[in-house]
């Protein structure tokens, strides 16, 4: 089709062909919103489904485990599976597995085909997450249309996790604990479709034989810790139920990397992580994705069970905070083409440290402006603002043919920060507790792990400044000392080079 947007060789674009990317854009960002969404939708139906279901305990934690160890597992390949076998052709099978799944999920008759299908959605989202962002930016040429891009891409992640508890409240409320997962049936079919015509083939490698056994490892690997993690909200760190998947996870990971030292065509070369700009963002996405991931828990379940809230009133209450994170993502790249990559992420990361000491203040008849609004909007501000420009070091580091790579490693990163940060986050909130159920101790518990995570955020802002590279490092993939533009002035945003627009 002459229409497509060629993702593969972007051109200086008309106005007509500007639309047309910018539809890719759309669906890019539709498919993120869908895959963020469903790590948290679920939480406020889980009671309707267990009644429904018969669930056990257990097993109803596993609705959301299954849904996130696949996710966690999988990603990887996906990404690796977009740059070999073509970034349009992985976004539609990623998709159409989770729509399918969600399909299968809503129509489920037992917990075990429910279970099933959370399962099939994360392998679906593991294969639609890094297609997504590999997709938009290689649609998008490099510069600050680019960079508003992957703006827009992480506060559309950002505000699918934020929404789901009020998403899924209203659904729940108003239909039933099945529409949290028939919702994701008519939007994925009209993004299929729009897909399907907008978007043209295109790989940036080439075609080449799959690294299985480095296939296997990281993904086992992967999942194992993940599981690991999960494990440690019912057994502790110290179980054996908990140690072991944690151990094997981790040596599994260890094999990885020997493997892929020594493979002709490894699933992941070891270049990638050797450059610096794509390490370091990384690991500051580690690091922030386990601080602030954790916030939508625990703000969640204070609201309820200190401040009395209902499920929708605790979904509407948090509104302002998802407002915050996509506001901040959407405001990134204009700071950042003037501030430069790591400025803002280091002033973003401050901010949100600035937000979680302010909440760890948090009591037990805390008002809804100075307990919950407040703090929550300097955390997702800083949150946001601080994401984008992680994530755009991260996918300008790496050579066009590791974009898929890029771009799955990033959402690892976050992915298992996230779960990473949460498991110990609970264990530090539920030490404080002892055990006691009663408000005061429920909220110091609470504040305790938002104290942990300002310091978290803290260390990991000096981190950022030591390591990020800075204006003077060609490897952060822009011109030392050039601003948008080409003006001489202050370190420059990775991928602010020049303007694919004018």
């Amino acid at each position: 089709m002459t229409s497509m947007v060629d993702a593969s060789r972007p051109t200086r674009p008309s106005a007509r062909s500007r639309t047309r990317t910018w539809a890719v854009v759309a669906a890019a960002c539709t498919g993120q919103f869908l895959v963020v969404l469903d790590v948290s939708v679920v939480n406020v139906a889980l009671p309707s489904m267990r009644t429904d279901l018969g669930l056990s305990g257990p097993g109803l934690q596993w609705v959301v485990n299954a849904y996130s160890i696949a996710f966690a597992g999988f990603m990887l390949l996906g990404g690796r599976a977009a740059d070999i076998y073509g970034r349009k052709r992985m976004f539609l099978t990623g998709l159409a597995l989770f729509t399918a799944a969600s399909l299968a999920g809503g129509l489920a008759q037992e917990g075990w085909q429910l279970l099933a299908a959370r399962a099939g959605q994360g392998l679906g989202a593991a294969v639609l997450s890094p297609a997504t962002l590999t997709i938009l930016t290689a649609a998008v040429p490099e510069g600050p249309a680019r960079t508003r891009a992957i703006g827009t891409w992480m506060a559309v992640g950002a505000g699918g996790g934020a929404a789901g508890g009020l998403i899924g409240g209203v659904l729940t409320d108003a239909l039933s604990w099945r529409w949290v997962l028939l919702i994701n049936v008519p939007v994925g079919v009209l993004v299929l479709a729009g897909a399907a015509v907008w978007l043209a083939e295109g790989r940036a490698g080439d075609r080449r034989r799959v690294d299985l056994l480095g296939a296997v490892l990281v993904t086992a690997g992967l999942a194992t810790t993940a599981y690991g993690i999960v494990q440690t909200e019912a057994a502790g760190w110290t179980a054996a139920a908990t140690l072991v998947p944690l151990l094997c996870g981790l040596a599994l990971l260890g094999v990885f990397v020997l493997v892929e030292a020594r493979t002709a065509a490894p699933l992941m070369p070891l270049r990638v992580l050797g450059v610096r700009t794509v390490s370091a963002a990384n690991v500051s996405m580690l690091l922030l994705g386990s601080a602030t991931f954790g916030m939508w828990y625990f703000m969640t379940v204070y609201a309820q069970n200190v401040l009395g809230y209902t499920p929708l009133q605790a979904g509407l209450a948090l509104l302002p905070t998802s407002v915050a994170a996509f506001a901040g993502s959407k405001a990134a790249p204009l700071i950042m083409a003037r501030t430069g990559a790591r400025t803002l992420a280091v002033a973003g990361v401050l901010v949100a440290a600035a937000g979680f000491g302010w909440q760890s203040t948090m009591g037990v008849q805390g008002s809804y402006l100075t307990a919950v609004c407040l703090p929550g909007l300097l955390m997702m501000t800083g949150s946001g603002l601080a994401s984008t420009p992680l994530a755009a070091l991260a996918t300008s580091g790496a050579a066009p043919g590791d974009a898929g790579l890029a771009s799955g490693l990033i959402n690892t990163s976050r992915t298992m920060g996230g779960a990473l940060g949460l498991a110990v986050l609970s264990t530090v909130a539920a030490a404080r507790t002892a055990g006691s159920t009663g408000a005061a101790e429920i909220t110091a518990g609470y504040a305790l792990a938002f104290r942990t995570s300002a310091v978290v955020l803290v260390c990991g802002a000096v981190m950022m400044l030591l390591w990020l590279p800075g204006h003077r490092d060609r490897r952060a993939g822009g011109r030392p000392g050039t601003r948008a533009g080409g003006r001489p002035g202050k370190e420059s945003a990775p991928t602010v080079l020049h303007s694919p627009e004018g």
